[in-house]
């Protein structure tokens, strides 16, 4: 904690809950908290919020921790590297939990709740049903054990609820929105009966004790932000300056989600090959505009212009056109060996990149994403190829002179040795000029019949990888197809 009389350092923080695959809405989030952090010296702290325990996944923690690093992330502290207000884990925290809670009893400013969730179904359905506000009715409130084991609807193991003055209108100062003033909270519950902390709860607490000066959150949040302040009120302790940023949303401006949008799992885009720098680039774009409206930059740069006067409080779409732009950017200003090394394990089985350089690296710049690798290579380890005659009428040569000059092309490659580019590139231009066809289309019409499309690495280069008898029977097996 600062010195009194200093101001406190900066710190932000993320606190991912271990659910499953890590959403990209967690990356966005800590791109941001870690920008405002670096920027003012201060601090980034990672907590892993684990106290839904129905929906905890195994192995989930660590799928957090290795994604963010992938983007190039790193935090101050947290559950794997430690820090001054560890444990990090709200799971380790417990005690914590029921100590505030049982202080807030005390207070007054709680109560125990025995109702039964099928009775707080039911509440509920009615509520909706005659169209009131939904929220507790407080049947409990004011209540002895025994008093209310006398009601419908009880259950032995009571959870603790927040007691919301009925005019508790809440306003505060939101560093992206202005004077907001949420809706008026109802009683939350704070303590649950397996003796785990609500989220209201515990990052109250646990912001407080680690802390945590600026809160910056998806606007999701905002809601509750009232039952946050009335805790950091009740407690004594001083609430954190409080930012909630837009939502990241689908083409229809929904929410976007792992059920809608495989884009929403943050390992989609190592799956898919981008590279980090430019998913980086894509979510800073998604909630920010540089002084100089450029497009491209880099985390330091966000960094050093960062205000959040220049974040934009609507939504974005989330333009997956956009991000293949960027991706394609920065692939571009790879060198060949990073190139290679990239696209390493996008490539089909049994490929090396090393073996295959001279047909991966012209592909740089055509490619968007390096999952594409795959596609556009797969006629190399493939058995056979099949040319589409559409393929052939609208980009070869009509299916006679298409016939003659694939027999030519096999002829006169396969008698090369050695079989390299520059003897297969004069041969080419030897036959074709032969011929008298039109050298464009006669080099497409064997592109292709070795690798079934009309985009390939350059035609020299696709033979050298094919080899002398692979590369003669395909041209033959084309020629052979047009027969008919």
């Amino acid at each position: 904690m600062s010195t009194p009389g200093t101001p406190a350092p900066v710190r932000t923080r993320i606190a991912p809950s271990p659910t499953g695959d890590p959403h990209v809405g967690t990356a966005y989030a800590a791109l941001f908290n870690l920008a405002f952090a670096r920027k003012h010296g201060g601090e980034f702290i990672l907590r892993i919020e684990d106290t839904d325990r129905t929906r905890y996944v195994e192995g989930s923690e660590e799928q957090v921790f290795d994604t963010l690093r992938w983007l190039g992330f790193s935090w101050d502290q947290g559950p794997d590297v430690g820090g001054p207000a560890a444990p990090y884990r709200q799971s380790e925290r417990l005690p914590t939990y029921r100590e505030v809670a049982e202080r807030l009893l005390a207070d007054g400013h709680a109560y125990l709740c025995w109702c039964s969730s099928e009775r707080l179904t039911q509440m509920r359905t009615r509520q909706q049903q005659l169209k009131m506000p939904t929220g507790y009715d407080r049947m409990c409130y004011g209540k002895t054990r025994e008093e209310r084991a006398e009601l419908p609807g009880f259950t032995e193991t009571p959870v603790i609820r927040m007691l919301v003055p009925d005019d508790a209108r809440i306003s505060f100062d939101d560093l992206i929105r202005g004077s907001i003033t949420p809706p008026q909270p109802d009683d939350q519950v704070i303590l649950k009966a397996d003796g785990f902390p609500t989220y209201h709860l515990a990052v109250v607490v646990d912001d407080n004790a680690m802390g945590v000066t600026h809160v910056i959150r998806g606007e999701e949040w905002i809601s509750s932000t009232a039952k946050h302040l009335l805790l950091y009120g009740w407690l004594g302790w001083t609430a954190p300056a409080y930012a909630h940023m837009p939502l990241l949303r689908n083409v229809d401006r929904s929410k976007i989600s792992k059920r809608k949008n495989p884009a929403a799992r943050l390992k989609w885009f190592q799956e898919e090959g981008y590279l980090p720098q430019a998913l980086v680039n894509f979510l800073a774009l998604m909630g920010y505009s540089m002084p100089d409206g450029r497009e491209i930059f880099t985390f330091e740069e966000m960094t050093e212009s960062f205000d959040f006067a220049r974040v934009n409080p609507v939504g974005p779409v989330f333009d997956i056109d956009k991000l293949n732009w960027l991706n394609g950017h920065y692939l571009r200003t790879l060198d060949d060996e990073a190139f290679l090394a990239a696209a390493g394990p996008f490539l089909p089985a049994g490929l090396s990149p090393q073996d295959v350089r001279s047909l991966v690296v012209p592909l740089r710049e055509r490619t968007k994403k390096l999952s594409e690798l795959a596609e556009q290579l797969d006629w190399l380890a493939a058995e056979t190829v099949t040319v589409a005659p559409a393929d052939l009428a609208k980009h070869g040569l009509p299916a006679p002179d298409a016939r003659t000059v694939l027999e030519a092309f096999a002829k006169n490659l396969e008698q090369l040795d050695p079989f390299e580019k520059d003897q297969i590139t004069a041969t080419l231009d030897r036959v074709v000029a032969e011929s008298g066809l039109n050298r464009r289309r006669s080099f497409m019409t064997a592109r292709l019949a070795l690798v079934g499309k009309p985009v390939s690495p350059p035609l020299d280069d696709t033979m050298v990888a094919l080899g002398a008898q692979r590369t003669a029977a395909r041209l033959r097996q084309a020629a052979a197809s047009l027969d008919g």
